[in-house]
């Protein structure tokens, strides 16, 4: 099927953390199924490639770099994208950093950070286009959380804290969207070939400590036995975005090959 007769084409897609990983993955998957994509990163070298090699494909791109905890920032950059560019029918929040470190040595500034990127971020860009959703009574929204929302991690408090934050943020925000037509998902994954995945397990040994478990940290492996690909976690994005997913709502799918036994 062509981009011009997938399943969004004719639509817009706004995509955060565009410039590489699981947000420049849900890009491509979006752009081949015919969406038109806004992207946001505060990273623009990386966003300038992911909207190139977009472009070459042929698919319609708009580019924004800014940080996302900057609240007036994000209205402004999706006031002007749905100007410029469209209207905005469908969110896929992606953008997200980790900061780690026991939590009785954790510096004040690494939580400060998480929450800032993690949840401040999220609720600027899911507020500035939900407000716009709502005034035309279509969209969806997906935002990408973490199993480790559920599951306490060791040396991951403000990342699992921010994410939780996320998670049940977006639930409540479903809640009151829904009367309107709008529907509202996280996508939780677990390990993911990332750079933030590389950063925190660099080697053969660290990653396949992550894949067999360590009672030590009392964390489980992954059932399915590998690390999951950025492409499979954009897969459940689209899918939750996508018209397939249109009764589904409030729903955290946990895209993790069973590492947190779906607790």
């Amino acid at each position: 099927m062509s981009a011009a007769q997938g399943e969004f084409a004719g639509r817009i897609a706004l995509v955060t953390g565009a410039a590489q990983g699981i947000g420049a993955a849900a890009a491509m998957r979006l752009a081949q199924a015919g969406a038109a994509l806004a992207l946001i990163d505060r990273d623009a070298d990386g966003l300038d490639a992911v909207a190139a090699s977009l472009r070459a494909g042929g698919a319609r791109v708009w580019t924004t770099a800014l940080d996302l905890a900057d609240a007036a920032a994000v209205d402004g950059a999706v006031a002007e994208i749905e100007l410029r560019f469209g209207e905005i029918d469908h969110l896929a929040h992606v953008a997200g950093i980790l900061r780690v470190g026991e939590a009785v040595d954790l510096d004040i500034d690494d939580w400060d950070a998480c929450m800032a990127v993690n949840a401040r971020g999220a609720f600027a860009v899911t507020r500035a286009v939900a407000r716009r959703m709502q005034v035309r009574g279509r969209g969806s929204i997906v935002a990408v959380g973490s199993n480790a929302a559920a599951a306490p991690r060791i040396g991951m408090s403000a990342y699992a804290a921010s994410k939780a934050a996320v998670t049940q943020y977006l639930r409540c925000l479903a809640l009151e969207l829904a009367p309107h037509g709008i529907r509202c998902n996280i996508v939780s994954p677990g390990s993911t070939d990332t750079a933030m995945q590389r950063a925190f397990a660099a080697d053969e040994s660290a990653r396949q400590q992550i894949l067999r478990g360590s009672s030590e940290r009392f964390r489980l492996g992954v059932p399915l036995g590998r690390i999951a690909d950025p492409d499979d976690i954009a897969e459940a994005i689209c899918f939750l975005l996508s018209d397939r997913a249109r009764h589904i709502t409030l729903h955290d799918l946990r895209v993790d090959g069973g590492a947190t036994l779906d607790a």
